[in-house]
């Protein structure tokens, strides 16, 4: 029996999740299988791995053959370099302890690594949130600005308005005046004539 080391997938349309399985070659994608060795999610930044090591590891070793994308996953994961490390123990390079201080030292680094990314993704999203902010209140401003600046102009054209009605009052009034002279001088006149009469 030829065997594989796939994924099956998961999850909904849009988010899919997968089952690392060890599987027949011949077996659907999402059919039958004869192990499952971990999960992986590539929703996640960075993706996650859940992954039994040793079962992948001895089925590895068992000749069992990847996709592309698993050989990726269990590099990444280290698999294939505990892998070369055990062929160099088996050959007599080295000896057990060696080898796990090396795979040890490997996971370290692997880890620092990946603690750096997430460090710098973090810094990348509050640097993105701060510049957001930053454009959120220069729109602010200049809307307040406009708001101001069509209230100031309103004032004015009030202020214009109203010494616009003032000025028509009293030129309204201006012009009355004399009308009202010319009425008070007939008036002024009979008021003369008819007192010395009734003297």
């Amino acid at each position: 029996m030829a065997t594989k080391i796939r994924l099956q997938r998961h999850g909904r349309k849009g988010y899919a999740f997968y089952s690392i399985v060890i599987a027949d070659v011949r077996a659907p994608r999402d059919g039958k299988f004869t192990e499952k060795i971990g999960t992986y999610n590539p929703n996640t930044n960075p993706a996650t791995v859940d992954l039994k090591f040793d079962r992948a590891l001895y089925w590895v070793e068992c000749g069992a053959q990847p996709t592309d994308t698993v050989r990726n996953i269990l590099s990444g994961e280290g698999v294939y370099l505990m892998k070369h490390l055990r062929g160099g123990v088996k050959k007599g390079a080295f000896d057990e302890a060696a080898c796990q201080a090396k795979f040890d030292a490997w996971k370290a680094d692997k880890q620092k690594g990946l603690s750096q990314v997430t460090a710098k993704n973090e810094a990348d999203k509050k640097a993105a949130a701060a510049a957001k902010l930053e454009a959120e209140k220069k729109a602010n401003a200049e809307i307040a600005k406009k708001v101001a600046d069509k209230k100031a102009a309103e004032a004015v054209a009030k202020a214009e308005a109203e010494a616009e009605a003032k000025a028509e009052e009293a030129a309204e009034e201006v012009a009355a005046a004399p009308e009202a002279e010319a009425e008070a001088a007939p008036a002024a006149e009979e008021q003369a004539t008819e007192t010395p009469a009734e003297a």
